[in-house]
């Protein structure tokens, strides 16, 4: 933190920041156990012949409809956090999809399986936009994609941590109990979320006058510096091109990412020659642990530079490369070092794709503009698992699926490229709520 001085020429006190101590850990472990009810299944799939016979590409539309069903609530439950409560918004959203998670267990047939998973994906899909409103409301732009970042570590994260648990649970339990007994920690944290989220640091009993007078000072200049052309109204959000662009990018990096996602368990499980569901879920984890550093890393690289448009270009030009590269190479130890490789590349641009809208739009606006990248890019979600799952089964193979994942990453770099300016301005001036590290960095030119 860097202190700010009086009058005289004294220093002030160091501004507190307790919000990354309570708002970040309490998001992220809740959208951690979200996404584990939507992850899960990529482990549970490989050892699920005899109870569904499912085919790849049954798997891969398994895997997929829940992002169908995602896309209903993303501008609504957008709309609510900004205009009513992201708090409550979410905590309804929680109870919701840990009840609709472990129904899944329940399910007979193969038909009653893709309406769970739809189900779960319909109360999951408001979670993701209201989460983003909610960290608008409590970190400046300046902190924006190393709180983003933070908080979507829980990705990887949760991946490292319960792909293994996964594993160990169908070793002791049918699929059906994993699918169950994962449903109820939603359910218990909605009780922590409760007590400790608040919309706004107004609101918060646990901050400081200092720091909420701070922030929201910090907040009104960052909407003072953005142009009113950035778009003041929703009509003006979603007409305006880099938000089209936006959209595009999320929608074919989403394909690549979730094809990658779903299927990597499978994968490992044919380099350990068909190993238990305890040796693939802790294989697993290893990917994804790399992925969690890469994503963090990059994003304070962005925060610090201000070049949001390379930190999500660069690390899906090396996911392309790790992608095609893993076809071709043989062995375990090599193809998992790639592996390895594709998960940080494919996780990295999250922090800093997602501070881009609220550098481009103003708050009022900006609510609706994430839920639609969010619902139209998820879509991709669908896409991925299902081309590689079908391509699986028309060619025997996964070699042909992994390249077209590499094809929609390559689309999502050309229209980063070519569709966001390369010289704009970010629209926001140091901070004096910043770490030291930070605090002193020059606003820079490139996004």
């Amino acid at each position: 933190m860097t202190d700010a001085p009086h009058a005289d020429g004294a220093p002030l006190p160091p501004i507190p920041a307790r919000r990354w101590a309570y708002v970040i850990p309490v998001a992220a472990i809740m959208y951690m156990l979200a996404y584990l009810d939507r992850n899960n299944i990529s482990v549970i799939l490989p050892y699920m012949h005899g109870d569904l016979a499912l085919s790849h590409a049954d798997q891969g539309l398994a895997g997929g409809i829940f992002f169908v069903g995602y896309v209903f609530l993303q501008i609504p439950a957008a709309v609510l956090a900004q205009r009513w409560s992201a708090r409550k918004t979410v905590l309804i959203l929680m109870v919701a999809w840990g009840l609709s998670a472990m129904l899944s267990g329940l399910v007979r047939t193969r038909g009653q399986f893709y309406v769970a998973r739809f189900v779960l994906g319909f109360f999951e899909g408001g979670v993701w936009p209201a989460v983003l409103i909610l960290l608008a409301s409590w970190f400046p732009l300046r902190e924006r994609a190393r709180a983003n970042a933070l908080w979507m570590a829980c990705l990887p994260l949760s991946s490292v941590l319960m792909a293994p648990l996964s594993g160990w649970m169908l070793d002791h339990a049918g699929w059906r109990w994993v699918l169950v007994l994962q449903g109820l920690p939603p359910l218990l944290w909605a009780v922590v979320w409760w007590f400790t989220v608040a919309d706004r640091p107004a609101q918060a009993r646990w901050i400081s006058r200092a720091e909420a007078a701070h922030l929201e000072r910090a907040l009104a200049a960052d909407e003072a510096a953005k142009s009113p052309a950035g778009g003041g109204s929703y009509r003006d959000a979603v007409r305006q091109r880099p938000v089209l662009v936006l959209i595009g990018v999320y929608f074919f990096w989403i394909t690549g990412f979730y094809g990658f996602s779903l299927w990597l368990p499978s994968v490992i499980k044919e380099l350990t020659h068909n190993g238990s569901p305890t040796e693939v879920g802790l294989l697993t984890a290893i990917p994804f642990t790399v992925a969690l550093v890469a994503m963090i890393g990059n994003a304070a690289w962005s925060d610090r530079t201000g070049r949001r448009r390379q930190a999500v270009a660069v690390p899906l030009v090396v996911g392309i490369a790790a992608l095609l590269l893993g076809q071709a190479v043989h062995g375990a130890l090599p193809r998992m070092l790639l592996l390895c490789l594709t998960a940080a590349a494919v996780y990295a641009p999250y922090g800093p794709f997602w501070a881009i809208p609220g550098q481009l739009l103003r708050f009022e606006a900006v609510a609706v503009a994430m839920g639609l990248i969010n619902a139209l890019g998820n879509l991709g979600g669908f896409a991925g698992p299902y081309l590689v799952g079908w391509l699986t089964d028309a060619t025997g193979s996964s070699l042909t699926g992994f390249a077209v994942l590499a094809g929609f990453l390559a689309v999502a770099v050309l229209l980063v490229a070519l569709g966001l300016r390369p010289g704009s301005r970010l629209p926001y001036e140091p901070s004096g709520c910043l770490p030291a590290t930070t605090a002193n960095t020059p606003p820079n030119a490139a996004s």
